[in-house]
């Protein structure tokens, strides 16, 4: 009984120690980023290359000076499984449980503006990586990003569809449960019909839900009308179908699209298909901006050697425009650290400089790919108007 109690002594002893140790002066602090991402669902694949950025920027740039003080940055992970409520739930548990100091995320507009009223109601700070719907940021002064937005990138689409290809009639396909297409498509069609002169420049605007296989009855509406350009901006699994029934259906028609087609999944899904179409993203490989364009590109390709897609790199830099204004605002004061994104200005990400208007969306180019040999190949880049 005595030695049992002898090593109990011991071992309580030893556990102290190890406290002591581990919360001593000289053991690093922590701040948690919440990354708040479509791990499951519809829009997994978005999700998952987003947090390959984010994981590399963690790796390479693992703590954070406040003050006089160095923090470790810890990710605390939340799936939101590419639904509304979902979205909601997860960015609740990370600021009420987690009590993480920043979020970032989420690809898709849709759980984006679902995650908004929460992180306003808590005052922590979100940063968007690729969610580019206006109404994301607008009236949330927490909510930030470091993308452009809609109305820039559906002119860029319209402008590409008017000055290059010179169309004067479209037809919009849209997603219309994804407020990211329907915001998109509305953006296109009101720079197409200025650019032309024409208020019946659009032929058609045709609607299908996220999750349906079957577009038969868009796209034989759609032969009818003989558009010279569909804009069909939507999620990468379906618009590749879209396309793929579309040239089976015999469509020659070119299809234009929107930065969600960036993803291996678009092509595996539409294979042949989607040989030559074109849309809109954020990022070439092929043009390097920045010295972190550069940092970023030889560490992503070191350790996945594969290219990487646009939305890894805004990942990449949404963690970074997190880091540096924490460093500027010297303290984790959550108001003191909102002021502080906001006031980022032509700081040097993977993707290029990143200004903040004053609706906290950055100000930035544009850049067109389209596929050849079955690769995501740069075009051209266009910048902010």
């Amino acid at each position: 009984v005595i030695m049992k109690r002898i090593v109990r002594i011991g071992l309580l002893t030893i556990g102290v120690a190890l406290l002591i140790v581990a919360c001593g002066p000289g053991a690093p602090k922590t701040v948690k980023f919440g990354v708040f991402e479509p791990l499951t669902g519809a829009n997994a694949g978005g999700g998952a290359l987003e947090v390959e950025g984010i994981k590399l920027a963690n790796e390479l740039y693992p703590t954070v000076k406040i003050g006089d003080k160095e923090y470790k940055i810890e990710l605390v992970i939340a799936d939101n499984k590419s639904d509304k409520v979902e979205a909601a739930n997860a960015a609740q548990r990370l600021v009420d449980k987690d009590k993480v100091n920043i979020v970032l995320g989420s690809w898709g507009s849709s759980l984006s503006m679902a995650a908004g009223p929460i992180v306003k109601n808590a005052k922590v700070s979100a940063i968007g990586l690729s969610c580019t719907n206006p109404l994301v940021t607008k009236g949330n002064e927490y909510y930030f990003r470091v993308c452009f937005i809609d109305p820039f990138q559906g002119t860029v689409m319209a402008n590409y569809a008017y000055n290059t290809l010179g169309a004067k009639k479209a037809v919009i396909i849209r997603e219309v449960s994804n407020d990211y297409s329907v915001g998109l498509a509305k953006f296109f069609e009101d720079a197409f019909k200025q650019l032309t002169g024409d208020e019946n420049a659009i032929l058609a605007e045709l609607n299908y839900n996220t999750g349906d296989t079957d577009f038969s009855a868009q796209l034989t509406e759609i032969k009818k009308h003989k558009p010279d350009v569909i804009f069909a901006p939507g999620n990468y699994t379906e618009s590749a179908l879209i396309i793929k029934q579309g040239k089976e259906l015999g469509i020659k028609t070119p299809f234009l699209g929107g930065d969600t087609w960036e993803t291996p999944e678009f092509i595996d899904v539409g294979k042949q298909a989607v040989e030559g179409v074109v849309f809109s993203t954020f990022f070439a490989t092929e043009t390097p901006i920045t010295e972190t364009s550069k940092v970023f590109l030889d560490e992503y390709r070191k350790k996945y050697n594969k290219e990487p897609a646009a939305v890894t790199a805004l990942g990449f830099d949404g963690y970074l425009v997190a880091r540096d204004a924490l460093q500027r605002a010297g303290s984790l004061d959550k108001e003191k650290v909102r002021a502080a994104i906001a006031a980022t200005k032509e700081f040097p990400g993977a993707t290029g400089m990143i200004t903040l208007n004053e609706d906290g969306d950055a100000v930035k180019s544009a850049v067109i790919k389209t596929i050849k040999d079955g690769k995501f190949t740069y075009m051209a880049t266009v910048e902010p108007y």
